[in-house]
């Protein structure tokens, strides 16, 4: 299984991004996929998932109202839209998905990994 994330970059406070991630070589039948961020000196967090069939989303405190995640079955690709920044949503992000079993919080739940894509907000 293959995650390749993109669309990080720097941006001010208060503006947007998306990011992308496609995921390849997947052949379980559940489907989990979310994202995680790492800040510098500071332990990944997870951040927001989406389970499929059902489309249900899961977000952390700290983005719910601001990003969205999203999943387009079709091209195996997982949307976060992340709209009113902050410096402190500056980290590394992460695409992750699991083998089995339902959207979970635990990092220790997930099997793949994506190498990362870094968002500066400044």
């Amino acid at each position: 299984v293959q995650l390749v994330e993109s669309g990080g970059g720097s941006v001010q406070a208060g503006g947007s991004l998306r990011l992308s991630c496609t995921r390849s070589g997947y052949t379980y039948k559940t489907n989990c996929m979310g994202w995680f961020r790492q800040a510098p000196g500071k332990e990944r967090e997870a951040v927001a998932f989406i389970d499929s069939p059902d489309g249900s989303t899961y977000y952390t405190n700290s983005v719910k109202g601001r990003f969205t995640i999203s999943q387009d079955s079709s091209k195996n690709t997982v949307y976060l839209q992340m709209n009113s920044l902050k410096p402190e949503d500056t980290a590394m992000y992460y695409c992750t998905t699991r083998s089995r079993g339902a959207c979970r919080w635990a990092e220790d739940m997930y099997d793949y990994w994506g190498q990362g894509t870094q968002v500066t907000v400044s």
